[in-house]
């Protein structure tokens, strides 16, 4: 780790757009950003422990509450292990984000697996480790009566869809009528149907429900969890004894990405809560969250080297390197998820002067692969660096290998009171070796020589070995 020479006065804390100025120009100067590494995505650790005490603070005095990361936001070990070492849980969709989510250093027991499709072995795995389990549908409850263990320590939920509608992004939004996730609380016979898996699983102990995330407000968010609340009292109450003891309540908070402001803030998620539903945190439930994407996307930016500029059309393109592969939804959906673009010069210094119209372009080859549209900024050049601020959530942690791009490196960094910049290495570029190795390259000549196979010319049945 390399100091950087950059420092502000014992005390006062460098706004955010100073500590990305910091970090790009000593990225830079340390060859981790520029010609020999032309993009990379940077992890503010500083901010990551920042914003978990945000959330613990906001939920202080609630008497049981565990909070897990949803790993599918950051999924990168070393970000998973930080938030373990900050006491968060973490919340996981695959076979994958468990073992990731168990190599961090998360006890099974602060695990949470939710997924839509488990299968008979991810099922059976995560009871024998004693990681919860979000049952999806009646049909999971089902595999869970004929797998589970009698000594099993999975806590063990049902997730419902209360069906209160979306938000201004659809495809963000997991209550609407049809949704793919959860059991529909508001379809005819289903709650009566919830109150019988209740009855016949003493194991059966959660309920679980989740909104949505960006363009779901608060308001949306806390209908959900208030018909989730009601639910459980339903059920209770059907049954006589306190069956359902604890309330995964999801995530989903939204995050600005205008400015640097960071609202809704986790206080204000939680007085929507207690205005919508107030028995919520008097402590006859145990409570869940699994927040992802307002923890990370303030506390991470990606940093990217201009190719070339042209003009067609009247308008200026900047060529870069972080386009699709590590932007993808901004460049699919540009109107739901706009991302601020900062400049700076080949040095790292900020660029100022008159602005004009440009497009920043990336290198995926489809004309579609813009992830800013004619936007004013000062006029960038082959050698200037840009930089897509809001970014430590989805974005460079999960790319997109379109045009067998390869992953970018990813740094952690925090900055000292005196302004010293020190970086970690989170995960390496991936190589051409890699890539070459994940398209296939130990089998290359596999197909040729199915053709050259004696038994396909003389009809004889065809046994592929070794295939794993």
């Amino acid at each position: 780790m390399i100091p950087s020479s950059a420092t502000v006065p014992p005390g006062q804390a460098r706004p955010p757009a100073d500590r990305v100025a910091d970090v790009v120009r000593h990225a830079v100067h340390a060859g981790l950003l520029g010609e020999s590494q032309p993009v990379a995505g940077f992890v503010d650790a500083d901010g990551v422990r920042d914003s978990v005490a945000a959330l613990q603070d906001a939920f202080a005095g609630t008497p049981q509450v565990l909070h897990t990361f949803a790993a599918k936001a950051a999924s990168l070990i070393p970000v998973l292990r930080l938030l373990a070492d900050c006491g968060m849980g973490c919340e996981v969709a695959s076979p994958g984000e468990l073992r990731i989510a168990l190599d961090a250093g998360f006890a099974p027991s602060q695990i949470v697996f939710d997924s839509p499709a488990k299968t008979r072995e991810e099922i059976r795995q995560a009871l024998v480790l004693g990681v919860a389990l979000n049952a999806d549908s009646f049909a999971e409850l089902r595999r869970i009566d004929e797998l589970r263990p009698e000594d099993s320590a999975s806590v063990i939920g049902l997730r419902v869809n209360p069906q209160v509608g979306t938000g201004s992004i659809g495809a963000m939004s997991t209550a609407t009528a049809t949704s793919k996730f959860g059991v529909a609380l508001r379809d005819p016979g289903v709650r009566e149907d919830i109150v019988r898996a209740f009855a016949e699983r003493p194991w059966l102990t959660r309920l679980h429900a989740h909104v949505g995330s960006q363009g779901c407000p608060l308001e949306l968010i806390a209908a959900g969890i208030a018909e989730t609340y009601r639910l459980a009292e339903d059920v209770n109450s059907a049954l006589g004894t306190r069956r359902i003891t604890s309330l995964d309540i999801g995530g989903g908070l939204p995050v600005n990405f205008a400015d640097d402001g960071v609202r809704p803030t986790f206080a204000a998620y939680v007085a929507a809560l207690r205005a919508a539903v107030p028995g919520l945190f008097d402590g006859r439930y145990a409570l869940v969250t699994e927040f992802g994407r307002s923890l990370l996307a303030k506390n991470g930016f990606i940093g990217a080297l201009v190719e070339y500029t042209k003009d067609a059309g009247g308008r200026r393109i900047a060529i870069t390197h972080a386009g699709a592969q590590v932007a993808t939804r901004t460049v699919l959906m540009p109107d739901s998820w706009p991302l601020r673009v900062g400049t700076f010069d080949p040095g790292g210094r900020p660029k100022d002067g008159p602005r004009l119209a440009q497009d920043i372009a990336g290198p995926c080859c489809f004309a579609g692969d813009v992830v800013a549209h004619a936007r004013e900024l000062p006029e960038l050049r082959e050698g200037d660096i840009v930089v897509l601020y809001d970014t430590g959530a989805y974005y460079f942690s999960t790319p997109w290998s379109y045009n067998s791009l390869p992953r970018p490196a990813v740094y952690g960094f925090t900055i000292s009171q005196g302004g010293a910049v020190r970086l970690a290495p989170v995960r390496q570029a991936e190589s051409l070796d890699d890539i070459a190795a994940a398209s296939g390259l130990a089998y290359a000549d596999s197909l040729r020589e199915l053709h050259d196979d004696q038994s396909l010319r003389d009809g004889s049945p065809i046994v592929l070995k070794d295939l794993r």
